[in-house]
Order: structure tokens, then C-alpha cells, then sequence
């Protein structure tokens, strides 16, 4: 009886302190949302090459399959602002990683998949959780060695866990709680999310494997679970990025100054018509005349050969310009500053859309009043920003917009030549044929920001 007695005195204890311990429990009232709803892989879609992905018990394994592209299993679904968190176990042979704001469009380079992707890397150099641009920039934010704590942070053979936040312009990541990236970079506000098996070449095994579990993201309200960070951010704004600056590029524009930049007819920066804020050059709206306020505003500097990337935002109705081997000592009068222009304007409000000497050469991205831009050309909205891509190399010249080529030409073949002399620019000698010039953004009334001015000589 005493026995029994006993056992019950401690199973009594037993409860309270569960019971107690049970109560001190906190349950996390954000509201998670899981990705995988355990032994299918609905809701997800492969792109890309052949890899192969299972899904068993909550877990997605992806195997590795040689002379295939990388692949992808993508969600449905697209997302703006969240904060998600997985868990992932690698082979320490591979290479892998996480797509957020991704994005697969047909005109694309035929779909290929591009976006932010948050990196996997077993491998010494340690940049897990490091910030890639898929297909488009490359590193955006590497794993310093200033920040030991991530680049040991990882872990082999075993699984590890991400935490991502990707809110407003920017996107926070941490490895096993471990702060590894800050980034401000305002690119892309929404896509799918993506988990990468990555191609293999040469003597890499086919058949490794990455697994996930635990995939789980918050849409509602993410800010208010944000956590804070103890790392300083890198900022892209009017900034050179890793690989641009490995690879030449110059920033023709500082983000704050008039440096490097004067009026196209003045010997100094225009006092009126323009102004920078937030770090943005800004062509104040006056009435839709052409360079009859502040006036264009020219480089300093003269370019041959070159690539130019300059991100521009219209406002409704609005008409501006990107022009090209600018003389400005031809057309001293009134109206702008003569050369080839990269077309900037409203298509669908302004009138200048439906004239030109080819119809549909003055709408946007065009060669202003010469070629047409393909009608199929990516273009944002009005009041977001769009990017603007010109490379001129031996006399071949291309329009990129946002991205994508919409025309190409040759300065100076019989096609170009006929072009001009059934134009408005016959009455210029040699238009479009300088070897160098002046880069020009022109003030055509309306208001039209700019931001991300770089470029890359392409000289010997």
C-alpha cells in the first residue's frame, strides 16, 4: 500500500512540474503559412533543366543530373513583402540555393529563371546566405570575413536554417540565427520562390542530393515580425555593384552632386529645371517645351565605345531622352542638343507615340524618329522605375529595355544613312557618325527621374 502510495505521490509531481513548465511555453503567434503540405509537391513548379525533385514526410529532396541547366522548383504563387524560413541539408560536393522575387518570362532570354537568390555554399568559401542575382547583376552581397560569425555558422552534413526577409527594398538574411546579409536594393518587388539544384560539369557526381523541410512564410503583416540586425547594410542605389566593378563599370552619376555633369549649352550645371533628391536627378515638369527651362545636361566626359545602364521613372504623359554621341557645338539655337536618342516617353498618353518618320520610332526605347522598338518590349508602369541599356562596339549599336533587346543597328551602313536622310536629321552633316560624344539626358518639360547612371568604356 505504502508502495502505491509512492508511485502516485510522484506521478502528481510529475504533472505539476509538466503541467508548470507546459504553461511557461510560449506559442509563436506569428501566422506561418507552410509551403509543403507534406507527401505531394502541389503548389510547386519545376523550371529550368532536368533535375529531379521528390517530396516524402514534409521533406523535398532535389538530385543533381548531369548536362542539364540548373533547375528550379518554383512556387505558384508570387510574393511581395515576407519573411520565410526553411531548413536545408546539402551535399558538401554541391551548390545550391534559395529564389525569392524570382521571376521566368518568355521573353526573358526564353524564360530563364532570374531573381534575388540567397546562397548555399558548403564549399571554404563560405558564403551561405550571401545574396546572388541570378542571371542578371551576380553578387550583390557576399559573406565578408569581417562577419566570422556567419561564414562559421554553417553547418556539414547536417541540417541548417535560414531565416529571410525580404520587406520593402530590403531583404535581411541569417544562417542558424546568425546574422549573414543586409541588402537595400529596390530591383524587383515580387516574384516566386525557388529552390535551386544546381547544374554539374566535369567530375561532379551526379545523383547528390539538397533536401528542404520546414518551409514556412508570413505574407501577413511582415514587418511587425521583423527582426532587427546587427550588420551594416550595402546599398545598390547609384552604387557600383561587386561584379560591375571587377568588370570596369564606372558611375557616371554620384547620387548627390552635379559632378561630371554641365548644362549642354552652359559651361556649368543648369541652376533651374533639375534637382536631386533621395538620390535621384530629377527633371522638374514645365509646361512639355523642349530644353526651355533648365535644359539637357551633357557628361563632362566624352565615349567612344561603351555600355550605358540608366534607370529611368515617367511620370503620366511625360517625354525625356537618353542621347548619344552628342556634339554640343552643333545646334547652339533653341531646342536640344543634337545626337542619337534613346527614347524615353509615355506611349500611351503622349502624342509623340504615333508620329516619327516610322511610325511607332518615337515610342519608348526606340531610336528616336529612326527605328522602331519592338512593339513586345517589357515596360513597367508608369511611376516605376525601368532600366535603360545601350552598348556601342565598333559601330553596332543595341536597345535594351528593362533587360530585354528591343533593336539593334549598324552607325554608318547604307540602312542607317537612308534612315537619317529621310529624316528630320538630314540637315545635320555626319549625324550619328562621331566617334566620341557626350552622353546627354534631356529636359523636355516633363518630369522624369533617373538614378543608377553607370557606364563602361569598351576603348582598347
Amino acid at each position: 500500500m505504502k508502495k502505491i502510495t509512492s508511485i502516485s505521490i510522484l506521478l502528481i509531481l510529475f504533472t505539476t512540474v509538466c503541467v508548470g513548465g507546459c504553461s511557461q511555453t510560449k506559442k509563436d503567434p506569428a501566422p506561418w503559412v507552410s509551403l509543403i503540405d507534406g507527401n505531394t509537391l502541389n503548389g510547386w513548379t519545376k523550371k529550368g533543366g532536368n533535375a529531379t525533385y521528390s517530396v516524402a514526410n514534409g521533406v523535398i529532396t532535389g538530385t543533381t543530373v548531369k548536362d542539364t541547366p540548373n533547375t528550379f522548383l518554383t512556387t505558384n504563387e508570387n510574393y511581395g513583402d515576407f519573411i520565410l524560413e526553411l531548413d536545408f541539408k546539402v551535399d558538401p560536393s554541391m551548390n545550391s540555393g534559395i529564389q525569392i522575387r524570382s521571376n521566368s518570362f518568355p521573353y526573358y532570354r526564353d524564360g530563364v529563371v532570374h531573381g534575388y537568390q540567397v546562397e548555399i555554399d558548403p564549399s571554404e568559401r563560405a558564403w551561405s546566405a550571401g545574396i546572388f542575382d541570378e542571371q542578371r547583376r551576380k553578387w550583390l552581397h557576399t559573406i565578408t570575413d569581417e562577419n566570422t560569425a556567419a561564414k562559421k555558422a554553417f553547418k556539414q552534413n547536417e541540417w541548417n536554417h535560414y531565416r529571410i526577409e525580404a520587406i520593402g527594398d530590403t531583404i535581411k538574411t541569417w544562417i542558424n540565427e546568425v546574422p549573414a546579409a543586409y541588402l537595400i536594393d529596390g530591383k524587383t518587388a515580387s516574384g516566386f520562390i525557388g529552390l535551386q539544384v544546381h547544374s554539374i560539369h566535369g567530375e561532379q557526381k551526379e545523383g547528390t542530393t539538397i533536401s528542404w523541410k520546414n518551409i514556412r512564410i508570413i505574407t501577413d503583416n511582415p514587418s511587425k515580425y521583423s527582426k532587427k540586425t546587427s550588420l551594416k547594410p550595402i546599398i545598390t542605389k547609384n552604387q557600383l555593384t561587386i561584379d560591375e566593378e571587377k568588370s570596369g563599370w564606372k558611375l557616371l552619376w554620384d547620387g548627390k552632386t552635379t559632378n561630371g555633369w554641365r548644362g549642354a549649352k552652359l559651361e556649368s550645371f543648369p541652376e533651374k529645371g533639375w534637382k536631386i533628391e533621395n538620390g535621384e536627378l530629377i527633371v522638374l515638369p514645365s509646361g512639355g517645351a523642349e530644353s526651355a527651362a533648365g535644359g539637357d545636361i551633357v557628361t563632362t566626359e566624352q565615349y567612344g565605345d561603351f555600355e550605358l545602364t540608366v534607370d529611368f521613372k515617367l511620370t503620366p504623359g511625360a517625354n525625356s531622352g537618353i542621347k548619344y554621341y552628342v556634339d554640343t557645338n552643333i545646334n547652339k539655337g533653341e531646342g536640344s542638343s543634337i545626337g542619337l536618342e534613346y527614347q524615353i516617353l509615355d506611349d500611351a498618353l503622349h502624342p509623340d507615340a504615333k508620329l516619327g518618320n516610322h511610325e511607332g520610332s518615337r515610342t519608348v526605347a526606340s531610336l528616336y524618329d529612326l527605328i522602331k522598338a519592338d512593339p513586345n518590349k517589357p515596360i513597367n508602369p508608369i511611376g516605376e522605375w525601368n532600366t535603360a541599356y545601350i552598348i556601342s562596339k565598333n559601330n553596332h549599336v543595341e536597345h535594351w529595355l528593362n533587360d530585354v533587346k528591343v533593336l539593334e543597328y549598324e552607325r554608318g551602313s547604307d540602312a542607317f544613312l537612308k534612315l537619317v536622310s529621310e529624316s528630320k536629321y538630314a540637315q545635320w552633316p555626319n549625324f550619328g557618325l562621331l566617334e566620341k560624344g557626350k552622353i546627354l539626358l534631356q529636359d523636355h518639360g516633363d518630369k522624369v527621374s533617373f538614378k543608377n547612371i553607370k557606364i563602361k568604356s569598351l576603348e582598347k
